[in-house]
């Protein structure tokens, strides 16, 4: 009997260049000139801009370019740190902001070009529920229509998560503690620069933390509901060449090509994520829904919720996903091994925490973690359904 034919969608990001290898400043202020823009506003890691030099050399390579400088947005991107960016790209009359940091960085500078382009500056952005990514009752996301930013920007990108190449991203409600996703496909970044040198001011955990973000991305891809075969076979290759590329930094941390090949396997790793778009794309999964609120709820940084709840995600996922996971398995020099044990092998032999108990998230929680979870958008993105709060009961015990 013929094998069922397999039906999907890859959407295609609208980034329009990757320039990797070279040093941000310059290309920054040739990515300007060639989008003629006239007044740059750099939303910049604070620590980048007092304790190195890397945003001076921006600011002086831009020149009269160059409008304003914001380096305020707290970890977990919050909206009161949206609002006062937005508020001074719009003092600043920017015509393109430049994004240097990590994650926390980046989704700032994506919500701020929506908040410019819808004119929200108040403290609390009380107009922003109306523009946020819901879950619908089918387990479908439920996308708002809306005009998207006019103010694009660039993203250089200080670690490995690889979120600068979606047009999605997470702003923290503080007086909710929650984490609301948004997306428009012109939030995406024009242009990603992959500077390696920039790289040698990231703190050590945060570096190899958000490399298992990068992972993480490449791995719900593979457990997703809706792959697409290119999207497999880049992240696949991505997953292997960050688990030979991150020995290779942790034997020479001073290494400028061993950091640029982890950033070329953040790239890869993202392939599924970037495919997201208005008309579906490859769905991330319950690793994201449940960091999604041990992050916004429990205060545990969101580079280590992957090496806490990717072992256990995929452990319970396996009956669904066997084959997957013996192809993620050998891309992660780990034949002979389960996939889950694998990737927990490579989360001890990096030193990052590996429980939940080891972030400070007690079984007392798991109750509000699980029914918190079930309202999260990509908590149906499993291959593996889940179905309830008592699945994710499991998935976070098998993670205690």
């Amino acid at each position: 009997m013929d094998q069922p034919v397999a039906i999907g969608a890859h959407n295609f990001a609208s980034i329009e260049r990757v320039v990797f290898g070279q040093a941000a400043a310059g290309v920054i202020t040739a990515e300007a000139a060639r989008l003629g823009a006239r007044r740059v506003f750099v939303v910049a890691s604070r620590t980048l801009r007092m304790q190195t030099g890397v945003i001076r050399a921006i600011e002086a390579a831009l020149g009269e370019r160059h409008a304003a400088t914001f380096d305020g947005i707290p970890q977990h991107t919050t909206r009161t740190g949206v609002a006062r960016a937005t508020a001074a790209a719009l003092a600043a009359e920017a015509d393109l902001v430049v994004a240097v940091g990590g994650g926390s960085v980046i989704d700032a500078s994506k919500m701020l070009t929506l908040c410019m382009r819808h004119g929200m500056t108040d403290e609390h952005l009380e107009a922003l529920d109306r523009f946020e990514v819901k879950l619908g009752d089918d387990g479908k996301p439920v996308r708002p229509k809306f005009d998207g930013p006019v103010v694009r920007m660039i993203a250089v990108p200080s670690t490995l998560n690889g979120g600068e190449f979606n047009g999605g991203c997470l702003v923290t409600d503080e007086r909710r503690r929650l984490k609301q996703t948004f997306f428009h496909p012109l939030m995406m970044p024009r242009t990603i620069v992959l500077d390696p040198a920039l790289t040698l001011h990231t703190p050590e955990s945060l570096w190899q933390g958000s490399a298992t973000r990068a992972l993480d991305h490449a791995i719900e891809a593979l457990l997703s509901t809706t792959p697409t075969p290119m999207a497999d076979a880049v992240v696949l290759d991505g997953i292997a060449r960050m688990a030979r590329a991150l020995p290779a930094w942790r034997a020479q941390p001073d290494s400028l090509a061993a950091r640029a090949d982890c950033q070329v396997a953040s790239w890869l790793c993202s392939f599924g994520l970037s495919s997201r778009g208005p008309q579906g794309g490859v769905m991330m999964g319950p690793s994201h829904a449940i960091g999604h609120v041990l992050g916004g709820s429990c205060g545990v940084p969101h580079y280590y919720c992957t090496p806490v709840m990717m072992p256990a995600i995929l452990r319970w996922s396996e009956p669904a996903t066997a084959s997957r996971q013996r192809n993620l398995a050998q891309a992660l020099g780990r034949p002979e091994m389960a996939a889950a044990d694998a990737f927990a092998e490579l989360v001890k032999t990096l030193g990052l925490p590996a429980t939940l108990r080891d972030v400070g998230v007690g079984e007392d929680q798991f109750e509000m973690i699980a029914r918190t979870s079930m309202r999260e958008l990509f908590i149906h993105g499993n291959a593996r359904r889940i179905a309830g709060p008592a699945d994710v009961l499991e998935i976070l015990r098998l993670a205690a």
